[in-house]
């Protein structure tokens, strides 16, 4: 019986991991620059600010959220749920240990 392979997360290799770090900083940078040289009140800034704070971390969370979502549907993770599911059959509570 061949044996089944468990899905390997792929490496990222450093040009991309610091690709992606610079695109982030300096979009986040640029925006937060072109909201600083807005010529409005300080309190429109304020809030043009908060909604940029809101924007990243709510994409940070979609980005993990579509991650998670991702991983539950690999191939390892079916496998143990199974393993999980028929362990909790199996289990009788009043059987005496042996």
């Amino acid at each position: 019986m061949p044996r089944i392979q468990p899905d390997l997360p792929a490496a990222h290799s450093a040009a991309w991991v610091t690709q992606a770090w610079i695109s982030f900083l300096a979009s986040a940078g640029a925006t937060t620059l072109g909201i600083w040289c807005l010529p409005v009140d300080a309190w429109v800034k304020g809030f043009m600010a908060m909604g940029l704070l809101f924007t990243i971390g709510s994409s940070l969370s979609l980005a993990k959220t579509v991650r998670d979502m991702h991983e539950a549907t690999r191939l390892s993770a079916r496998i143990d749920d199974a393993r999980v599911s028929r362990l909790i059959a199996e289990h009788d509570p009043l059987k005496p240990a042996v």
